[in-house]
């Protein structure tokens, strides 16, 4: 209906000229200007660009809101990656923190299974398996993490990502009793743990 009504209004508009009247005149005559209500200007309108966020401000800011945060050592590894020049903006800080955090379960489920192959007690050897098979799952929660971060889906991305932060304690737990100089895998539970809470405050503040 709209179409045919766009034609018809040609048709008389060429009719028009054809008699002598001037374009702008028949454009007075038969066109009225509707201006457009706040709802249909800002439905139009392209959207704004993201806040852009520097590497420092988003680790304040998380760390001033997740006590697992510590702003230091947050500031110190986004920045050695160069990849957070690119990132832009919080929502770009939170997926490259996530990246990051599927990088650190990965290397640890494999120096795991690295040093589960040179240990001989069968029960050292368990308690390594069961440390593989966390960091197994928490790589799975985080890369599902990182595609509804993708998809602005916060809420789920946080609630995954929370998931995946019992990894490193699951883990410790298993040499529960033992001192901490005796736990093989404790520095890289600490990392995973750290980098998996910066994941977690930059969605947060992404959200």
């Amino acid at each position: 209906m709209a179409a045919m009504s766009g034609l018809l209004l040609c048709l008389l508009l060429l009719l028009l000229v054809i008699s002598g009247v001037a374009p702008a005149q028949a454009a007075e005559m038969e066109i009225e200007l509707v201006p457009m209500t706040e709802n249909e200007s800002s439905s139009s309108s392209p959207p704004s660009c993201a806040n852009p966020v520097s590497v420092e401000a988003a680790c304040r800011g998380a760390s001033e809101t997740h006590a697992g945060v510590a702003y230091e050592h947050c500031v110190e590894s986004l920045g050695a990656d160069p990849r957070s020049k690119e990132a832009g903006n919080m929502h770009g800080l939170a997926m490259l923190a996530t990246k990051m955090a599927i990088d650190h379960a990965a290397s640890t489920e494999a120096k795991i299974d690295d040093l589960a192959e040179m240990e001989e007690s069968p029960h050292a050897r368990a308690r390594f398996n069961h440390c593989m098979e966390q960091y197994g799952g928490a790589a799975d929660l985080l890369r599902d993490a990182l595609d509804n971060l993708k998809a602005e889906i916060y809420g789920k991305a946080m609630e995954q990502l929370a998931a995946a932060l019992g990894a490193s304690e699951s883990c410790e737990d298993a040499w529960k009793g033992e001192a901490e100089s005796a736990v093989p895998v404790a520095a890289h539970d600490r990392e995973y743990g750290r980098m998996a809470h910066i994941a977690l405050g930059f969605t947060h503040a992404a959200a």
